[in-house]
């Protein structure tokens, strides 16, 4: 009974130490921020949302990317577009059973065409979108619609000039 007790005290310690995903807010400026000082890194950024049926089908693409290329300098980063006051009941949630291997966020800003005209000209607003950057920000690719894994690694590859 006592090796029971001190069992089962061990994996409370052990799960209380664990971290739920966190989905942190970001802004427009912020992530050309992070294009502007990420060097030769290349960013895929995908644009999501919990309630998106093709987003959460291609999620997993995104993950084997990521660990297919963790040898070079390359970044996912998964940005929800779900409303912010979903943050804490529906996209942290989601995003600690789906995207456990991500650098997640949420959209911070509210005007919807200042930021699509930011991220694509091209972009008429549908999900997923998907954009590639590259040179301090200087190069980019955009792609809106689902992505298989093969369409999304032979975007990548070409992007980065066949690897």
């Amino acid at each position: 009974m006592y090796w029971k007790l001190v069992v089962c005290g061990f994996f409370l310690l052990i799960s209380s130490q664990l971290k739920a995903q966190k989905v942190n807010p970001i802004s427009m400026d912020q992530l050309e921020n992070r294009f502007k000082n990420g060097g030769d890194t290349t960013y895929v950024v995908n644009f999501w949302a919990t309630w998106c049926k093709p987003c959460v089908a291609e999620l997993p693409n995104f993950g084997q990317l990521q660990s297919s290329y963790k040898d070079y300098p390359v970044k996912v980063l998964m940005i929800s577009l779900d409303f912010k006051s979903k943050l804490k009941t529906h996209v942290e949630p989601f995003a600690e059973k789906q995207l456990p291997w991500a650098s997640a966020f949420i959209l911070s800003d509210d005007n919807q065409q200042q930021y699509m005209e930011r991220i694509s000209k091209d972009w008429s607003g549908a999900l997923p979108a998907t954009l590639f950057v590259r040179d301090n920000g200087g190069k980019r690719k955009f792609h809106e619609g689902e992505l298989s894994f093969s369409e999304l690694q032979n975007i990548y590859k070409t992007f980065n000039n066949g690897l």
